[in-house]
């Protein structure tokens, strides 16, 4: 893998041409992937394509032990963007296609199934289909201002991205129920307490907290490549035995669930609360 491999997309959600994804070597054994669609790093396929192929790379090159997922900006993923506007209406996971939600969930299976062990970096805030990307990694760095959630309910969506799956393995299953029906943010003390966030960094009043959280997500990646790197595949490949096919299940069974959802009042109505930044009320119809 190069140093500053790059993707070639859409450009980032607020339409100023960067790349991206991209990805650098740190010291020998570490491949950092990075998200740079700031501040909020809304996903499209293109973007969670490219971060399997990047997963992929890694795969394929025996002297990467470990990847770091981090992103650019304020937030690590605020979810997807189908329509690759950047407006927030399509960002929220929207999208008239049939084969949008599809498409994109093939890509997610890519993702689940990457044989290297990967950190995320977690700043701001994961929601939706971000907490999706999140829950996908083996492990969670996070820092005092990190916020996690499964927003879906509180716009008259079903849940996507694996969440179904991914999220009761990480959490159990009431915690996912918590966090799936009530659809509240949980923060990082409460995600560490039940193993939503692995590594809580301290930040000192005016430091860059990104920059702390990528830095303690290499540090956790820096420990893990010290170790025999077969037995940590090893390992981790029965620790995760079975996953990538129940993703592979589970996002047929999300999109259709979102699919029907999407035709009903709720669904307006959810967005539009959203955007108008206000309580919804929903009519159950």
């Amino acid at each position: 893998m190069s140093e500053n491999q790059a993707g070639t997309g859409t450009g980032d959600a607020a339409g100023n041409g960067t790349e991206p994804v991209t990805v650098d070597r740190v010291g020998e054994h570490v491949a950092l992937v990075t998200l740079r669609r700031p501040p909020h790093n809304y996903f499209d396929v293109t973007m969670i394509r490219r971060v399997a192929d990047l997963y992929a790379d890694a795969d394929a090159d025996p002297s990467v032990r470990v990847i770091v997922l981090a992103s650019e900006g304020r937030n690590f993923c605020a979810g997807a963007n189908f329509g690759g506007d950047g407006n927030r209406t399509t960002a929220i996971g929207f999208d008239d296609a049939p084969d949008g939600a599809t498409a994109l969930y093939a890509e997610a299976i890519r993702v689940f199934s990457v044989g290297t062990p990967v950190v995320a970096a977690v700043q701001g805030i994961a929601i939706g289909g971000g907490l999706g990307l999140a829950v996908s990694a083996d492990f969670r760095v996070a820092g005092p201002s990190t916020r996690f959630c499964a927003n879906f309910s509180r716009l008259g969506l079903h849940q996507g991205f694996g969440l179904s799956v991914s999220l009761p393995r990480v959490v159990g299953q009431q915690h996912a129920l918590d966090m799936l029906l009530t659809g509240r943010r949980v923060g990082a003390e409460e995600a560490l307490r039940f193993a939503l966030a692995d590594r809580l960094v301290p930040v000192e009043g005016g430091a860059d907290e990104p920059a702390a959280i990528r830095d303690g997500a290499l540090a956790l990646a820096a420990e893990l490549a010290e170790a025999a790197p077969l037995a940590v595949r090893s390992i981790r490949a029965t620790q995760r035995a079975g996953l990538a096919e129940e993703v592979a299940r589970i996002t047929a069974h999300e999109a259709v669930e979102q699919a029907t959802l999407r035709a009903t009042a709720d669904v307006d109505e959810g967005i539009a609360a959203s955007l108008e930044r206000r309580a919804p009320r929903f009519a159950g119809r």
